[in-house]
């Protein structure tokens, strides 16, 4: 016993663990048995001793440990990467299929394996790895997915700030074969996109928003669009496709517009159709309105706003603030598509925040749909927090 890495619980505090939450916070915990490096396997103990999990430990983090295992006899080695891997792919059989494919194969506790994220975009794997644990198995990590893709490109994009809040450096480049010298082509409804995974947001594309913008293409015929946050115009090209009057995106990224000019050439779309801005979006959604110009349609999928809860007041000003001024920009009977992706305002608040615009905007408005992520994003029951993507179809009336 005396050799074990453990760590122990206050009393009361094994209570989430229990409803198998598989985050340990700071604290929660009374003492640290031994002296477990970064990312090192401990064993989750009541105050009474009892065990209750297994998980990798993060001594930096305020998340002091994330659960690996419920059962006791489960050995945390290569093998078992290899299992939950293989399980996450099994769940995504139209990873194997259909040119053009793009599908996240691992999403973090949703599959057993908190802080691996994994996408596939037609035949390269992107992987990010956000957590203690996560690294300390990187190369296990890494043959478990050349083996169960028979993938022979993975690159690797973890080089997001979250990282820092484990202690770890960013990293990202080839882990298998060569690096991608130019945007990857994928398919999705039809639609060709150009992705950047060497240097795009996230791994390179919001593949959480496919459904989405299936929705919005069917939404879009003969109305004047407006998509705010447009990063490479994803939702753009989908209105396009699904028959837009005209588009109007807005980035503050040139490098993600000229990726989405890119694709909107691909797809042969007229230019005509299609105005690409540089700019801020807050501001241009008040310029747009002293222009005069009225939309059928608008789309606004902001960054992160707020990743934890501590940053939800002022990501609330700042939702309150797009949605107040995408609804003043509204037809009679336009619609808006409006989303948060931010981990610390939850459905409820995020719903709040835009009931507040709308009255401040004097504009009547009805919900006619709710959106979340794509399915092969999934949400683990006990743990709510997973999601993090949200949103809502306004009328207004």
């Amino acid at each position: 016993m005396s050799k074990m890495l453990a760590i122990h619980l206050k009393p009361g505090r094994e209570k989430s663990l229990l409803r198998r939450h598989p985050w340990v916070f700071s604290g929660a915990v009374e003492r640290v048995q031994g002296e477990p490096a970064s990312g090192a396997t401990v064993a989750v103990l009541g105050a009474d001793g009892r065990w209750l999990a297994t998980a990798a430990y993060s001594p930096r983090s305020q998340i002091r440990a994330r659960v690996w295992a419920w059962t006791r006899e489960t050995a945390i080695d290569a093998a078992f990467f290899r299992r939950r891997i293989r399980d996450a792919l099994t769940r995504r059989p139209e990873i194997a299929t259909g040119e053009g494919v793009a599908r996240r194969l691992v999403h973090g506790e949703a599959d057993g394996l908190p802080g691996v994220v994994a996408d596939w975009y037609a035949g390269i794997t992107v992987l990010q790895l956000t957590s203690a644990g996560a690294e300390h198995w990187r190369e296990a990590i890494v043959d478990a997915l050349a083996d169960a893709t028979g993938c022979a490109r993975i690159y690797e994009r973890s080089d997001v700030e979250v990282r820092s809040l484990e202690g770890l450096m960013a990293r990202s480049g080839a882990l298998r074969g060569d690096a991608p010298t130019a945007p990857v082509e994928i398919r999705e409804h039809g639609v060709r996109y150009l992705v950047d995974v060497v240097t795009g947001q996230k791994t390179g594309f919001y593949l959480d928003q496919r459904e989405n913008r299936a929705g919005v293409r069917g939404l879009a015929q003969d109305r004047d669009v407006l998509n705010g946050f447009c990063y490479t115009g994803g939702f753009t090209l989908a209105a396009l496709a699904g028959g837009a009057r005209s588009v109007l995106s807005v980035d503050s990224s040139g490098a993600a517009l000229a990726v989405g000019r890119q694709s909107a050439a691909l797809n042969g779309f007229e230019n005509g159709r299609a105005e690409w801005l540089e700019l801020d979006v807050f501001q241009t959604l008040r310029n747009l309105r002293d222009q005069g110009r009225r939309f059928g349609l608008i789309v606004l999928d902001p960054p992160k706003f707020a990743p934890t809860a501590a940053h939800a007041e002022k990501a609330s000003r700042a939702y309150k603030d797009i949605n107040l001024w995408a609804l003043r920009l509204l037809e009679p009977d336009g619609l808006l598509a409006t989303f948060s992706c931010s981990g610390g305002v939850g459905a409820d608040l995020f719903q709040k925040i835009v009931a507040g615009a709308a009255q401040d905007a004097d504009a009547d408005a009805q919900i006619i749909e709710r959106f979340h992520a794509a399915p092969d994003h999934p949400v683990l029951l006990s743990f709510p927090e997973g999601e993090y993507l949200k949103g809502l179809l306004l009328r207004r009336i």
